[in-house]
């Protein structure tokens, strides 16, 4: 790859789920990584549904995992394939999967004073009072810098469209 320096120390790491906010936090820490010749790392956190003591209960635990583990790869691939053309991102791309919440796995992850990490803030509108939690925790206990990237202008537009529908949406109860 041109102007990549195979040798360089510097990473930049960033949390993925596929939601638009992702989406844009990584595409703003592949743009980073170009500028730093850094490799970019997209890390997917995912844990157990209900946790790790009710998958630990369960059975069929094992397989569970596998099955799980399997299907966080598969998103990671999904969001990078539909994310960047065939070309990629242009520097060197190192995903990784972890189990765990996301905010712990992500500082787990960028553990390097000279890495950068790269997270989504949070959503606008209704949802403000629950997210952020991520990017938060990253903020507080990451030993590296943090680049919290806003919201994509699209997801407000989209929450606008949702709540306009949501409001002109009328409901004939005369009939309950």
């Amino acid at each position: 790859m041109s102007g990549y320096d195979g040798s360089a120390a510097t990473r930049v790491v960033v949390g993925v789920s596929g939601s638009l906010n992702s989406v844009t936090a990584l595409r703003r820490a592949a743009a980073l990584a170009r500028r730093l010749r850094a490799r970019l790392w997209p890390v997917l956190a995912w844990e157990p549904p209900g946790g790790d003591s009710a998958a630990r209960r369960s059975p069929t635990a094992g397989l569970l995992v596998e099955e799980w583990q399997r299907l966080a790869k598969q998103r990671l691939a999904s969001v990078l394939e539909e994310t960047f053309d065939a070309e990629g991102p242009g520097v060197p791309m190192q995903p990784v999967v972890v189990r765990g919440a996301p905010g712990p796995a992500l500082v787990a992850t960028a553990n390097r004073e000279d890495d950068v990490l790269v997270v989504g803030a949070g959503r606008r509108g209704l949802q403000r009072a629950f997210s952020g939690r991520v990017s938060r925790h990253c903020l507080a206990h990451a030993v590296c810098p943090v680049l919290a990237v806003p919201p994509s202008p699209l997801e407000s537009e989209l929450l606008s469209v949702h709540r306009r529908n949501t409001w002109h949406l009328r409901i004939d109860t005369r009939g309950l």
